[in-house]
């Protein structure tokens, strides 16, 4: 199956990365000594590589237009046969030309529905032109808002949140889960795990109750399991 996108997560205790994902329901597999975690919407490279950082790899057969414009806004190193740029948030993307090929995982983590990579940023509008040059399109919020959602051809999602728009804590970048009026007994499921919660949310709740929990892979991304 072909990839267009890829989860980086730096991995410099392999072991413990490992048994985060495995705990959360990602299948294991291992190509060309690469090992990456998958389930069937989305797959994360658990990169050894002591130079890696969090980010999200993209792949197409020529960059170069896509270069020429980034470079404008920042530098676009070239990193172990990719190019590297970093967004005004300094989330690494990696591109690259070669789209490496194994059968992704059939079946959901325990996380429940995968809605995309989430920044928050105190450069809205920088952030918007970097991703744009990307190939990513508006398809939810705005300025006006202080969030949005972009996607690419693909269907990758990448929500953007200007500072002071999230009440809870914000680490760049995160995964986002929404799972709707699911979300309480998938909440209980990622507790029987024993898998420390980063923060408990209560904010949105009327009540006071824990409705939303964010989680922290040993490499510092952020997975937000929210009802919405």
């Amino acid at each position: 199956m072909l990839m267009p996108s890829l989860i980086h997560s730096p991995a410099p205790d392999l072991e413990r990365s490992t048994l985060f994902y495995q705990k959360l329901g990602f299948q294991e597999i291992t190509f060309e000594d690469q090992v990456y975690f998958s389930d069937e919407q989305l797959i994360i490279h658990l990169n050894t590589d002591p130079f890696a950082r969090p980010g999200l790899q993209l792949f197409n057969k020529d960059w170069s237009s896509v270069i020429a414009a980034l470079s404008k806004l920042g530098p676009v190193k070239e990193h172990k046969g990719k190019h590297l740029a970093v967004d005004p948030n300094g989330v690494f993307v990696y591109l690259s030309t070669e789209t490496p090929t194994f059968k992704q995982a059939k079946h959901s983590s325990i996380l429940g529905n995968f809605a995309g990579l989430s920044l928050e940023t105190h450069h809205l509008e920088r952030s918007i032109r970097f991703w744009n040059i990307l190939g990513f399109e508006l398809t939810h919020g705005g300025l006006e808002q202080g969030w949005l959602s972009l996607s690419d051809a693909e269907g990758f999602v990448v929500s953007i949140m200007q500072t002071g728009t999230c009440p809870h804590l914000f680490l760049n970048p995160s995964l986002t889960f929404f799972n709707g009026k699911e979300n309480p007994q998938i909440i209980q499921k990622i507790r029987a795990t024993e898998l420390p919660i980063f923060q408990e949310v209560t904010h949105f709740n009327p009540e006071g109750l824990v409705d939303n929990i964010i989680l922290q892979d040993p490499a510092g991304y952020g997975i937000f399991v929210f009802n919405d």
